[in-house]
């Protein structure tokens, strides 16, 4: 994930909370991608506090360092040399037909957009294969950035022999997280709930949250179907509650406020206990530096096993 500040409510459904459940069964790596955060902005005067602030919401949102292998990323230089040997072997016109490099350059309206940005998902492919994992946990958009790693893989092993294993996708469902304007919930859009929020935050946040807008008075009916609310209602408030609030605002039994205020009796204790759990880590910043930096050991020991082989594969040095 990249350090670009605080992890808010999309992030967490979409991929934090399914990282926190995956540590229970498997052996996880995460880290922080600072290199891929200058794809975005080449001013890193934010980095280094953003990456602490994230990890303080990874800690609170469960993330175990026990558990899990936290890391930063330019703290394990292997990812830059498996990057360089990939990019020998890869054709530019797989990283030119990544959707995501041609939406970035036609949204940033970029006429001569750097290496950096076409590179990055080869950067992505050496995170992945670098510890040889057998799944990668992504959204279904994420999909197309795993092919390129298996087909990164599969060059590559052809041309040096079979180092490193396909991985599967492992694909994560991801709920539709509206923000407050009912866009998607994004940083760019200033329209998120942040795990670090307070619970007055929160409700100063979702209660003019915008909902159906043919509903303009209290005795109008609405259609839930077509409100961003009731996308956080399928997230947080249990059936009965949420099916009530669906046929309330169907028949104008209950008005958007009434229907707003059932959803924070449902969001914010889970929000709020994951608020308390980061404050605990945030009120101890170096302690999370720590953590990073011992996470940091033990996936660059991982990193260099896998490079003694890839260097031995490639046969460069005498």
């Amino acid at each position: 994930m990249r350090p670009s500040g605080r992890v808010h409510l999309g992030n967490y459904l979409g991929a934090l909370a399914n990282w926190v459940k995956l540590q229970d069964t498997l052996d996880c790596f995460y880290f922080v991608a600072d290199w891929h955060a200058l794809t975005d902005d080449l001013d890193t005067s934010d980095v280094a506090a953003n990456a602490v602030e994230m990890v303080a919401d990874w800690l609170g949102a469960g993330l175990d360092p026990e558990r899990s292998t936290l890391f930063i990323q330019s703290l394990v230089p292997e990812h830059a040399e498996l990057h360089l040997l990939f990019s020998m072997t890869t054709p530019v016109a797989w990283l030119e037909r990544v959707p995501t490099y041609r939406e970035r350059i036609e949204q940033q309206h970029l006429e001569s957009p750097s290496y950096g940005l076409l590179g990055y998902p080869l950067l992505q492919s050496a995170d992945i294969l670098m510890y040889k994992p057998r799944w990668v946990p992504v959204g279904i958009d994420q999909a197309p950035h795993v092919e390129l790693t298996r087909e990164v893989a599969r060059r590559f092993n052809h041309t040096f022999g079979e180092l490193f294993p396909e991985p599967e996708v492992k694909l994560t469902e991801i709920p539709k997280v509206p923000g407050t304007d009912g866009r998607k919930m994004s940083k760019s859009y200033n329209n998120t709930i942040d795990l670090a929020d307070t619970a007055e935050a929160i409700i100063k946040k979702v209660r003019p949250m915008v909902t159906d807008p043919a509903r303009k008075r209290r005795t109008d009916p609405g259609n839930p179907d077509i409100c961003p609310v009731f996308d956080l209602h399928k997230i947080f408030t249990p059936t009965v509650d949420r099916e009530a609030c669906a046929t309330g605002c169907r028949t104008a039994g209950i008005g958007c406020l009434d229907c707003k205020d059932v959803l924070l009796k449902h969001m914010l204790p889970p929000l709020t206990a994951i608020r308390e759990r980061r404050q605990k880590f945030a009120e101890k910043p170096a302690a999370i530096v720590e953590i990073l930096h011992e996470g940091s050991r033990r996936a660059r020991k991982v990193a260099q096993a896998t490079m003694q082989g890839v260097r031995a594969a490639v046969r460069l040095t005498p």
